[in-house]
């Protein structure tokens, strides 16, 4: 089988002469994209879409949507360049989240792929799921609840895994010569690890990542929003879709700042499920009854949001889990972008502070 990094196609190879610009490479130490009007990010959000569906054949444009405050607003700004909207109900969710993109797909008049992975979350925890290939063969591939070193096994079987479905579903067996975007909401600004690992186009074989919103600041999302979403003193619509062109608020986000679409619990914070549980108890409620399954089992990770004992490992999280913490293990890559040029010592300082000096 061959590796995910191989079949990836270089930058260069997709858009001659424009690697820089499409490579999503962290922006040059003279760069100011918070000096980018919104309008001027807009653009350059249009240009990105528009340069992918030049070079390649596509055949299927879909929008990623998990009811999150960045994927509500590249959706949004693409509702009417997508053939469809794409949502992964993980499962262990807010059913709040997925009745919000239920509802607005429907008003914006788009299909709607419902995603749901092939292994549930409580099969993942139990150690239910065997691995079918490699070394590990016959093996659970995760017991109990997951901390930062679980979060790949839960990302790719809760995620990665119905989209790649998706895309096999719309392609078929025709590989290279049929081409499918998938248009994400990541962003440089989001957290410290975007900026690190976010990028504006990433070719996986025949599925395109486009990020196309990776250079917006948090000043243009806030400008964005406040543009679109309705503010009139009048009894709001449902999600506050007054007006054909209002900008959806779904309740979720409004109430813990997330979407909650993937309850998984690997970078929980502590208090986190207690937060949840106080807005929605009946999304908790499976959580804690798992609680006591994993626990009645033996299993030492025995607590949802806790990291579990061991070693301190970590990889780097999917790149649609905006919550997702630092990644350890990158301060040599930052280095070399440092001594490159394409950030400044500042910027170094600031990504690999801890948490602690930060605080300090």
């Amino acid at each position: 089988m061959t590796s995910r990094n191989k079949r990836r196609q270089p930058v260069g190879d997709m858009f001659p002469g424009m690697a820089d610009r499409i490579a999503g490479r962290p922006p040059k130490a003279e760069t100011e994209p918070e000096a980018m009007t919104l309008d001027e990010a807009i653009a350059r959000s249009v240009a990105i879409l528009d340069r992918v569906l030049a070079a390649f054949p596509v055949v299927a444009t879909v929008g990623l949507f998990s009811g999150g405050n960045d994927s509500v607003v590249v959706n949004h700004l693409f509702r009417r360049r997508v053939d469809a909207v794409a949502h992964v109900n993980t499962g262990t969710g807010i059913p709040e989240t997925t009745q919000h993109v239920r509802d607005v797909v429907a008003s914006w008049g788009l299909p709607l792929h419902e995603l749901h992975p092939k292994h549930s979350y409580r099969d993942l925890v139990l150690g239910n799921v065997l691995a079918t290939r490699g070394k590990s063969i016959g093996r659970p591939v995760w017991k109990g609840f997951p901390g930062p070193a679980g979060h790949s096994v839960m990302y790719r079987r809760l995620k990665d895994e119905p989209l790649q479905r998706l895309r096999g579903q719309i392609i078929g067996s025709r590989g290279r010569s049929r081409n499918v975007v998938y248009l994400g909401g990541m962003r440089w600004a989001e957290t410290h690890r975007r900026f690190r690992n976010a990028e504006e186009v990433d070719r996986e074989g025949a599925l395109i990542w486009v990020s196309p919103i990776v250079h917006w600041t948090d000043a243009h999302m806030r400008e964005y929003r406040a543009r679109h979403r309705c503010t009139l003193p009048h009894e709001h619509a449902e999600h506050q879709m007054c007006t054909p062109d209002a900008l959806p608020l779904n309740e979720v986000t409004a109430h813990l700042h997330m979407s909650g679409e993937c309850l998984c619990g690997a970078f929980a914070k502590p208090g986190e499920l207690d937060e949840i549980e106080y807005f929605y108890p009946h999304a908790t409620k499976p959580l804690r009854e798992l609680e006591r399954e994993t626990e009645a089992a033996g299993l030492p990770a025995c607590k949802w949001g806790q990291r579990p004992p061991g070693p301190r490992s970590r990889r780097p999280a999917g790149r649609l889990c905006s919550k997702c913490d630092d990644v350890e293990g990158q301060a040599d890559l930052l280095a070399e972008w440092r001594e490159s040029g394409l950030i400044t010592p500042a910027q170094f300082d600031a990504f690999t502070r801890t948490d602690e000096q930060r605080a300090a």
